[in-house]
């Protein structure tokens, strides 16, 4: 049955065309099915959640306004006074929108995907596990931030993690 699963998730990502960049600033082209309509939480947003140490629910995203939503896609959370900025803004856009209160989530000071000399081993070893190539320390030091964030978040244990391989491809470090 799990062999099955994954050939199944293989092929569909495999068959998938990312080469086509995306149109939308802050979505990668893997996530335009979803992420064009901002129907589901983009990862340039997911990492400024991380950033910020603000969790945020499908649910509550949803309830959001769409130009709520296209801020937060389109605000920059680059340094501590973008990132503190960004922080007080989600926060009251949660609280004003979805009468919830926010939880916090404890910041990492060094993530796994921020270094770029050294291809975490989770990535690796999802990479064995589809059968493909995992990223050379070359392609993983070419890559932006968002795009290690990206992979590192598309190898997370208990999801499907489908857009992985598509991924790969649109970064270049799978061809």
């Amino acid at each position: 049955m799990f062999c099955a699963k994954l050939c199944a998730l293989m092929k569909r990502a495999l068959d998938r065309d990312v080469n086509t960049p995306s149109p939308y600033p802050g979505i990668f082209a893997f996530e335009l099915d979803f992420g064009g309509t901002l129907r589901c939480i983009p990862m340039s947003v997911r990492m400024k959640l991380d950033q910020t140490g603000i969790k945020l629910s499908l649910k509550q995203w949803s309830k959001l306004p769409a130009e709520g939503r296209r801020q937060l896609v389109e605000r920059p959370c680059d340094d501590p006074a973008l990132i503190e900025s960004y922080k007080q803004y989600l926060i009251s856009l949660i609280e004003g929108v979805t009468q919830t209160s926010v939880e916090l989530t404890p910041l990492d000071d060094a993530p796994p995907w921020a270094n770029p000399t050294v291809v975490p081993e989770r990535i690796g070893a999802w990479a064995r596990n589809l059968g493909v190539a995992s990223p050379s320390r070359e392609q993983w030091a070419s890559l932006t931030q968002l795009q290690r964030f990206a992979l590192f978040k598309l190898t997370r244990p208990g999801h499907s993690n489908d857009n992985f391989i598509p991924a790969m491809r649109e970064f270049c470090v799978l061809r």
